[in-house]
């Protein structure tokens, strides 16, 4: 039996003349190249016979022309399997896409050996650059080897601060989540971190940060014994909210630090008889859709912009400006129906 061809498939000639242009001609519209006079009429009849063709560009040849790869890496530890925090990825890869790269994933489910030779591995394949993902904002220790290429840390930021990172607006979230409430009216309000100040944890110190600076910007006395510190789940949580709630001078309102610690507050308030929002309002913190769509009202809350933190990474990436800066991204407002005024007014 003869051998089959590496390359059985249509050539560029075979472009051409189906388009009754040169080789040269065919090379200029599929790549692109800048100050070309190729006409209107004549690039459509290329592309035509492309597609009738079903031509594809050798992109590894092309690679080796343009001096990159075209291709970029993705490195998040157990991102890409947390369900609300997938969004991180579409927003990468639909920027990458714009700018004609691939993106190239790798879940490493926090093994670093496994970390390790993933990078390896993508720097052995000449990426243009590493996006480095962690599940939830942190300070961490990245690898070495990133800084053999352009790499931009996503959702978390580097130990010694060598690395750009885009990250959630932790403070402007918590912030703004408590001047909602207070926009609403309400003067007593409490709050119910996921974490201690000292835990070193940048969405527990900048979210309960925003919260005091709203309040005193409102004129408000930052009640102490109102602030309680949990562990960001729903049991801790619970207990926090019955003692608010439970108090003789109970607040009217709560922030909760993320939406696990809204679901023990919303536990916590039907146990003791109370409704949400008519008796007490809570907004809480991340949009976890698998808590806070389904939560009865539904939980307003601040949603994390992963989508948008995943589009401005890459966006650094391509844009060649890896300045070891932070950048935070904004994270909006998602309303249902867990805010009212004092008493429920509307």
């Amino acid at each position: 039996m003869p051998r089959r061809s590496a390359r059985s498939g249509p050539t560029m000639h075979d472009v051409a003349r189906a388009a009754g242009v040169s080789q040269a001609t065919v090379s200029m519209v599929l790549n692109e190249v800048d100050g070309s006079r190729v006409s209107a009429e004549t690039r459509a009849r290329v592309m035509d016979a492309v597609a009738e063709l079903g031509y594809r560009v050798n992109s590894a040849a092309k690679s080796l022309r343009e001096g990159h790869s075209r291709l970029i890496g993705f490195v998040g530890d157990i991102v890409a399997s947390t369900p609300f925090a997938g969004e991180i990825i579409e927003g990468a890869q639909d920027r990458a896409w714009v700018d004609g790269h691939l993106m190239l994933i790798v879940n490493t489910g926090g093994d670093r050996v496994l970390e390790e030779r993933a990078i390896d591995s993508l720097l052995s394949r000449q990426v243009d650059g590493i996006v480095y993902a962690a599940m939830y904002h942190r300070r961490l220790k990245v690898p070495a080897a990133l800084r053999e290429v352009p790499t931009v840390v996503l959702n978390a930021e580097t130990e010694d601060g060598s690395l750009p990172s885009v990250v959630p607006d932790e403070y402007g979230g918590g912030r703004a989540a408590t001047q909602y409430l207070i926009d609403h009216g309400h003067e007593r309000v409490g709050f119910i971190n996921i974490n201690t100040l000292s835990s070193r944890l940048p969405a527990a110190i900048d979210r309960e940060r925003g919260f005091v600076d709203a309040v005193t910007a409102a004129g408000l006395r930052v009640d102490k014994t109102l602030i309680k510190h949990g562990d960001g789940d729903a049991e801790s949580a619970y207990q926090h909210a019955a003692r608010l709630l439970d108090r003789k001078r109970p607040p009217t309102a709560i922030f909760c630090g993320n939406d696990r610690t809204a679901w023990g507050a919303y536990q916590a308030a039907a146990d003791l008889g109370l409704r949400i929002p008519d008796d007490v309002s809570i907004i809480g913190f991340d949009n976890q859709t698998l808590i806070a769509a389904h939560l009865r009202p539904g939980l307003t809350t601040m949603a994390l912009p992963f989508a948008e933190m995943g589009r401005v990474g890459v966006g650094r990436l391509l844009s060649g400006d890896v300045t070891p800066a932070i950048e935070a991204v904004g994270c909006p407002l998602v309303e249902r129906s867990s805010v009212a005024g004092p008493g429920g007014a509307k």
